[in-house]
């Protein structure tokens, strides 16, 4: 039985020896030593500060080389690198939109690679690595950054009506703002919330069954995220519920009215037709009844001249034909026309008289 205690005595001061000496290498070896949040969430437009210190070993004593680099969420990608310490110089990679918003906060050499990034958007959002090699040690550390977008003001309104008696919806939305979003409702004045009301924190509604006056007052809705919040009021009233009965009548005599206007409309457009196309049929007959217009009296005479084969002459006067032809005979003293109907006048030589001009109704000129 001595020879066992012996035997577990020993084993137990081994592995005392032991794990003192791993804290010995722990600690010499190059550690980093911040212990802020692995995970930092910062609104769109700030400047957030990623934190690396470190402590070299007593055995540490090569060059100091510090990489900051964006971790791939691709395992099977490699990381990017953004930012180096190396031989006293301060070197920036990659999307110079990103590497020109970073840079040390210290001196790397006295034990602070810190960075901080400025004006931090949401594409900033993702891992980064500190990695601190001082030959032989090094060290590494992660930081997650999200970068947020704040909820804009939102929006109170109330969906539905304000009756006594029934269920009053308020609602509240942002158009802005990052994911989780969560609203909360309070009431401002008249008291506490009703004991009828529950309300949504995801969607933004507040429900209040069987409204009564003693829930009105001004509500306020709160809008927040992790990085920000904003708010609205509103004000609730009651009123008194509406006659149905009347709306619904009102609604009917309306529609009936609406549709005696509408039969109206067609049987006007109806005899508006009719009446055009009656006119039109009128107009037709009109025009296929109506005698041919007679020429006028030059007009007859020019053909009866062009007819009978003589010319006008000086000194020669002509009137017009009535009714028949005048015949023709030759004299000493010129040329005679004789042979026509009573009423008829012929054409004299410039010695006889000239027969006397008459007003035609007819026509409305002398002939």
């Amino acid at each position: 039985m001595e020879a066992v205690f012996t035997n577990v005595r020993l084993r137990v001061a081994v592995f005392f020896l032991l794990t003192s000496l791993l804290k010995t290498d722990v600690t010499e070896a190059m550690q980093i030593t911040s212990s802020g949040p692995q995970t930092i969430q910062k609104p769109q437009g700030s400047t957030v500060t990623l934190g690396c210190t470190y402590t070299p070993g007593t055995e540490d004593t090569g060059e100091l080389d510090i990489e900051w680099s964006n971790v791939s969420p691709d395992m099977t990608q490699k990381d990017t690198l953004i930012l180096s310490y190396a031989g006293g110089q301060t070197h920036h990679y990659g999307d110079s939109g990103l590497s020109k918003r970073l840079s040390f906060i210290g001196n790397p050499m006295q034990g602070d690679a810190s960075i901080s990034v400025s004006d931090v958007r949401l594409s900033d959002t993702g891992t980064y690595q500190c990695k601190v090699k001082k030959a032989p040690g090094v060290d590494m550390r992660k930081v997650t950054l999200v970068v947020m977008v704040p909820p804009s003001v939102p929006k109170c309104w109330v969906e539905g009506s304000e009756e006594k008696g029934g269920t009053v919806s308020l609602r509240c939305k942002s158009s802005q703002g990052s994911t989780p979003l969560s609203y909360v409702w309070t009431r401002e004045s008249g008291g506490a919330m009703p004991s009828t009301a529950t309300q949504n924190p995801q969607s933004g509604e507040l429900l209040i069954s069987n409204h009564t006056d003693s829930n009105t007052g001004s509500y306020v809705c709160e809008a927040k995220n992790a990085v920000g919040k904003a708010q609205c009021k509103y004000e609730l009233h009651a009123y008194n519920p509406t006659n149905k009965v009347g709306v619904i009548v009102g609604a009917v005599i309306g529609a009936l009215l609406l549709f005696l206007l509408l039969l109206l409309l067609i049987w006007l457009l109806i005899c508006c037709c009719h009446k055009r196309r009656y006119q039109k049929e009128v107009a037709n007959e009109i025009r296929e009844d109506a005698p041919a217009p007679e020429s006028r009296p030059s007009s007859r005479n020019s053909s009866l001249r062009s007819v009978m084969g003589y010319r006008t002459h000086p000194g020669v006067n002509y009137s017009s034909v009535r009714s028949h032809l005048p015949s023709i005979r030759e004299s000493g003293h010129g040329v005679i026309y004789t042979g026509g109907s009573s009423g008829t006048s012929l054409p004299t030589t410039a010695g006889d008289k000239p027969a006397p001009l008459q007003y035609d109704h007819q026509y409305g000129y002398p002939v």
